[in-house]
């Protein structure tokens, strides 16, 4: 059997209106996993440097129904505004709901939660690890949009140290820091205390 290398491709390109300005959606097929990943792209990025660049993994529950449970439906609104007030940038939509661990499973975690579970014990205990998300076409859509290095939207350090094994070139980590509340608190300091996120924090 040959080895295919792992490729993306950019089937469709489409301008997306929203309140935080026109993007250009940048639909991507994949040969690793068949997902449908996007990219929103504001503004020049090709052969830039320093592009502001987040990686979000979809959260079905937080970016699509605003659910207080985690932090991802304000992250995402965060960084896109960011991404505006740039003036150029990437928003790469990942399709890796739950952590990598799919809906049913995120859902199943949460009743495991509410007994009292946090949400890494909740993940281990269904039979998964804490974070299952790679970042293999990220690296490849970026690659694919010619972004020459990113300053990296983001509070998780394992995704920094990620990318830079998949060769992206990563020169600033800009933070994004949602509001912490009755709802989410406990799940924001298991990811500061088991997950190294680096949370709690103010904007550079």
């Amino acid at each position: 059997m040959i080895d295919v290398p792992p490729q993306v491709k950019n089937l469709v390109q489409t301008p997306i209106p929203t309140r935080h300005g026109e993007f250009i959606l940048h639909y991507y097929s994949n040969n690793l996993d068949k997902k449908e990943h996007v990219a929103l792209v504001m503004g020049q990025v090709e052969g830039r440097d320093r592009v502001p660049v987040r990686i979000h993994s979809e959260c079905f529950t937080g970016d699509v129904l605003g659910s207080r449970r985690c932090d991802c439906g304000e992250q995402l609104d965060m960084a896109m505004q960011m991404i505006k007030d740039s003036g150029f940038g990437v928003l790469i939509y990942l399709r890796q709901e739950g952590r990598g661990i799919g809906l049913l499973k995120k859902l199943q975690a949460y009743n495991l939660q509410d007994a009292g579970m946090d949400t890494v014990d909740a993940n281990i205990h269904l039979g998964h690890l804490a974070d299952e998300r790679e970042y293999d076409i990220a690296a490849l859509i970026l690659e694919n949009l010619k972004v020459k290095s990113v300053r990296l939207i983001t509070n998780n350090p394992k995704k920094i140290d990620g990318l830079k094994k998949l060769g992206v070139d990563v020169v600033d980590r800009i933070p994004i820091v949602a509001a912490a509340h009755n709802d989410n608190l406990d799940y924001l300091k298991t990811k500061a205390k088991k997950m190294a996120h680096m949370l709690f924090e103010r904007k550079k």
